[in-house]
């Protein structure tokens, strides 16, 4: 019986992905420190540009200008007065929770990793959403877990949610992620479902 336990324990390991518990890499692209956020109900807009200074260029208060897979994107932080942006629609994405805070930080993170891949159990002080470009991302919560496909943007949960996000598809995951964040508390902390 040890023998036949020992070639399972074997198969098993010689069969497991080699990704199963590699972590997601995040690489920040943008961030901006802000007194205030936009009136009403909050979502982000997500416009491509021909280049990078085009972007930079329609930048508003609460916009932020990044590269990432090979295109210019503008994100921005919009309230009840929508405008209806310069560049090419990409997306809209909300609502936001709202936060309240004497400083609020705006970041876009670049999310990439195999299938399997997560990030640590972790609480953010603010709101997350996420854009997917390539694979898919799942984003477990308390109570659930969110699914976000190529092409489709989500709101994440609101501030102090424990959360584990992963590249859940069958290929690399390439995501874009949104945050407003109370600026004078840590922009991430360990936590457990």
């Amino acid at each position: 019986m040890n023998r036949l336990l020992q070639v399972l324990f074997a198969v098993a390991i010689a069969t497991a992905p080699a990704f199963a518990h590699e972590p997601l890499a995040i690489k920040p692209l943008a961030e901006r420190a802000v007194e205030s956020l936009p009136e009403g109900t909050l979502s982000w807009r997500i416009e491509n540009f021909p280049d990078a200074a085009a972007a930079k260029a329609a930048a508003g208060p609460w916009s932020l200008a990044v590269e990432a897979a090979g295109k210019a994107w503008l994100f921005t932080l919009q309230g009840d007065s929508k405008s209806a942006g310069t560049g090419t629609k990409v997306a809209e994405v909300g609502p936001i929770p709202r936060i309240s805070a004497t400083k609020y930080l705006l970041r876009i993170n670049q999310a990439t990793g195999a299938p399997g891949s997560e990030t640590p159990v972790h609480t953010h002080p603010g709101s997350e959403a996420f854009y997917v470009l390539r694979g898919e991302q799942s984003i477990r919560g308390p109570a659930d877990t969110i699914r976000v496909r190529v092409g489709q943007g989500e709101a994440g949960r609101g501030a102090g949610v424990p959360m584990q996000v992963s590249s859940s598809g069958d290929g690399e995951l390439l995501a874009l992620v949104m945050f407003v964040v109370d600026a004078t508390k840590p922009f991430s902390s360990p936590a457990a479902m």
